[in-house]
């Protein structure tokens, strides 16, 4: 109670608020480095920008190996998630696709298809070899587990992700249109991951981008410092959701 006399009205204010926003934002508004997994094997991930995604990953080029764990909400809990790669160019058409969902008897399973355009969805194999995949689903959120071969050459990654609200008959129907799945586009640096990976002295944390924000100017007033950081873990939080 002492903390609080010593504050002002509005900085409590600010500090209350604070807490409400973090104590009702949903788990899967956590940043991916705090996402942990048994085995501690990727060494990047990454909070993609849409579709409230994020990909865990590491490269090793002596087997060519890309390891991933690809976490997104599917719409609805009998959707489906993809994460693919497309060996010509961005974006959807043309790219080799893992699409998890429920099976008939309500376990995950993770199949492979050829997303030729966007009208033709063909199960079968794919350009990369797949050594191992699995799937998984907690927390409202489908986890495809999957080691892709890609050819020596390649330094780059042309990655789509991908959410979906129904699955019919064991095939997964079209996703929506909407920006946010029209963006689900990225790129991953391969031999400069591998590089971050190989100088990172934190054993077993993964390598996340830098987040710049602008640094409180400096007051002897300390209400003005808390208030500063509490309002960007308000500003923080409402990103993530």
């Amino acid at each position: 109670m002492a903390f609080l006399h010593r504050q002002s009205p509005f900085c409590v204010f600010v500090i209350a608020l604070t807490f409400l926003v973090l104590l009702t934002s949903p788990a899967s508004s956590l940043d991916c480095s705090s996402q942990k997994f048994a085995n501690n094997l990727y060494a990047n991930c990454t909070d993609l920008p849409t579709l409230k995604s994020s990909l865990h990953w590491i490269y090793i080029s002596k087997t060519s190996s890309l390891s991933i764990a690809f976490i997104a909400p599917p719409p609805k809990p009998d959707g489906w998630i993809a994460w693919a790669i497309n060996p010509t160019q961005t974006g959807m058409a043309g790219s080799q696709a893992l699409i998890a969902f429920k099976d008939a008897n309500g376990s995950m399973t993770v199949k492979k298809y050829n997303i030729s355009s966007y009208s033709s969805i063909v199960e079968g194999e794919i350009s990369f070899e797949v050594p191992e995949s699995r799937a998984e689903y907690s927390g409202g959120s489908m986890k495809i587990f999957a080691t892709v071969k890609l050819p020596e050459t390649m330094t780059e990654v042309n990655h789509v992700w991908q959410v979906g609200g129904l699955v019919t008959e064991g095939r997964p129907t079209k996703h929506e249109f909407q920006p946010a799945n029209l963006k689900a586009v990225g790129k991953l640096h391969l031999k400069l991951a591998e590089k971050e990976q190989n100088n990172s002295t934190t054993a077993g944390s993964p390598i996340v981008s830098p987040i710049s924000s602008p640094s409180p100017s400096t007051s002897s007033a300390s209400c003005n410092t808390k208030m500063y950081v509490y309002f960007m873990l308000i500003i923080g939080a409402l990103i993530s959701n």
